[in-house]
């Protein structure tokens, strides 16, 4: 008598594989996957003769997004940015533009054309972040569809087939038929505990068979899924060659490549047409009276009903007494600037482990890419460069900017050279995934934002979910609320899933919220009477 597996097996079965993409799809459908909403914050008007100072520490997407909503709740706002403009790490780099790396100052030489740019820090927006993406309509920011996945992109490992590059859509489709085929012949091996009826059993054993193209047997023999090595069209196609299973296990992405497309990048993908800090210039016309910029932040000192922040701007020390204080500083940093919060703040504030990312980009004499099928994607490789982002915008231009590295796993393997060898490598390691990669790309930039000035650092590591232990959860929680009752820490660093806008966001509407219940709380209301 066969055994059936029951739900939860199903899934770990699944996932046991290295593909979480089934699995995600099955537990979407049972209602396990998190939602979100819009979450626009709740302020009262205030009253006009008695306006709340606020003081808004860094210009990043949290800093600009607390200024836009009490601004426009009435409330008088000074945002104090270090840099000489807005948008933290949601950074674009067009020509002219200089890069600030601490010990390599660039210049971007790139065309002067609309097209030509390169999204050195956020690049792409899931569907599913409906904060920033509800600020991109309300700010009138214009948005494209960002390709993140394309399967006539390639993949290439110095341990596999010889180092030779192949196709996404071969490497997928190879991977997902051998792992069906394991599905399938071990689907009736495990123990019972609430188990699937006998239909259900035979509907799921029938979308496997159908999900890796299996033939009879429950063989995996190959699949024109992958496309045709020739015809398919006025002849009748020749199939290609399968990659055989045991070299598909020889390399690292028999994982990655099946659930590269998941969680937030699973969603269909958005970016601003012009560059994503199109996003800041909208914050930013909201707020240009607002923004004070080459400022350095020397004090934060906790009053009794107020914050007092020391500043240098210009050659001369200011003060400023606020009310408030929503603080976006990297707090790595912050943590090394004078202030008197409490001694579990300081430990809370000096924690989170800072992320490193490093990125680089070519503009092209050519749009070489689309002579191969590729319009838009990424690339993969086992090499320290790791990918190619090919450009979604400018089709059929001559030119365009590629991103031709992305490495946060061992970013000081190019940190450690000098620009020109950091170049160089990423063009020896490109020419395995295009051939005439060295004659096709000029201008070149690095950016790592571990060694950007006024960052230092790229998203805070705090460790997620169930991986968080309860020691940490309580350094996050303490961070997370206000020092004195006035200073509230915000940014993607205040979120346990950093390195997106939308944490950004979420963070920034989490201390509003927080400050208007606590001023309800306490009385302290600076509501306008009715």
């Amino acid at each position: 008598m066969k055994k059936l597996v029951t739900r939860r097996e199903l899934l770990t079965l699944i996932a046991a594989t290295g593909t979480s993409s089934a699995v995600l799809g099955a537990s979407a459908a049972i209602g396990l996957i998190p939602d979100t909403q819009v979450s626009n914050p709740q302020i009262p008007p205030i009253d006009a003769a008695n306006r709340p100072i606020v003081a808004i520490l860094g210009a990043g997407i949290s800093g600009l997004t607390v200024a836009y909503e009490l601004k426009k709740a009435g409330y008088e706002c000074v945002i104090l940015e270090a840099a000489p403009k807005a948008g933290g790490r949601v950074k674009t780099l067009r020509s002219g533009d200089i890069i600030d790396e601490v010990g390599n100052p660039q210049l971007v030489e790139f065309d002067d054309e609309p097209h030509m740019y390169f999204n050195a820090g956020a690049a792409r927006i899931p569907s599913s972040h409906r904060n920033i993406l509800h600020y991109c309509k309300e700010l009138g920011v214009e948005l494209e569809v960002f390709i993140n996945e394309n399967k006539e992109t390639w993949y290439q490992d110095d341990a596999m087939l010889g180092g030779k590059r192949v196709k996404n859509i071969q490497f997928t489709t190879s991977a997902r038929g051998f792992m069906a085929e394991i599905l399938a012949k071990n689907f009736d091996r495990h123990a019972l505990d609430q188990p699937l009826s006998e239909y259900e059993a035979e509907a799921l054993l029938g979308a496997m068979r159908s999900f890796g193209d299996l033939s009879e047997g429950d063989l995996y023999k190959g699949s024109f899924r992958a496309g045709y090595r020739s015809g398919g069209f006025i002849d009748h196609g020749v199939q290609k060659d399968i990659i055989a299973l045991s070299e598909l296990l020889k390399s690292r992405f028999m994982r990655s490549a099946l659930n590269a497309n998941e969680g937030d990048t699973g969603p269909i993908l958005f970016q601003a047409v012009g560059g994503m800090d199109k996003i800041v210039d909208g914050f930013v016309r909201q707020l240009e009276d607002k923004i004070y910029y080459n400022v350095i932040v020397s004090s934060v000192q906790l009053a009794a009903d107020k914050v007092n922040i020391t500043y240098e701007s210009g050659g001369s020390k200011y003060l400023l007494e606020a009310d408030y204080c929503f603080n976006c500083i990297p707090t790595h940093l912050m943590a090394g600037i004078d202030n008197n919060f409490p001694p579990e703040y300081i430990k809370a504030m000096s924690y989170p482990r800072r992320g490193t990312a490093y990125k680089s980009a070519f503009q092209t004499k050519t749009r070489f890419w689309e002579k191969e099928d590729i319009y838009g994607g990424i690339s993969w490789t086992n090499q320290p460069m790791r990918q190619i982002w090919y450009p979604t915008h400018g089709m059929h231009k001559e030119k365009g900017v590629i991103l031709s590295a992305y490495n946060y796993a061992d970013p000081l393997h190019f940190t450690r050279l000098s620009q020109e060898d950091r170049l160089e490598s990423v063009i020896r390691q490109g020419e395995k995934l295009h051939a005439d990669y060295r004659q096709q790309v000029e201008k070149g930039v690095t950016v790592a934002w571990h060694r950007m000035n006024h960052m230092l650092g790229c998203s805070a590591r705090w460790g997620r979910g169930d991986d968080m232990p309860q020691e940490v959860e309580s350094l996050y929680r303490t961070l997370q609320q206000p020092a004195g009752g006035r200073h509230y820490a915000i940014g993607d660093q205040v979120s346990m899933h950093s390195a997106w806008q939308e944490s950004a966001v979420l963070s920034a509407h989490w201390a509003i919220n927080h400050m208007v219940e606590r001023q309800a709380s306490t009385g302290n209301l600076p509501a306008q009477k009715l």
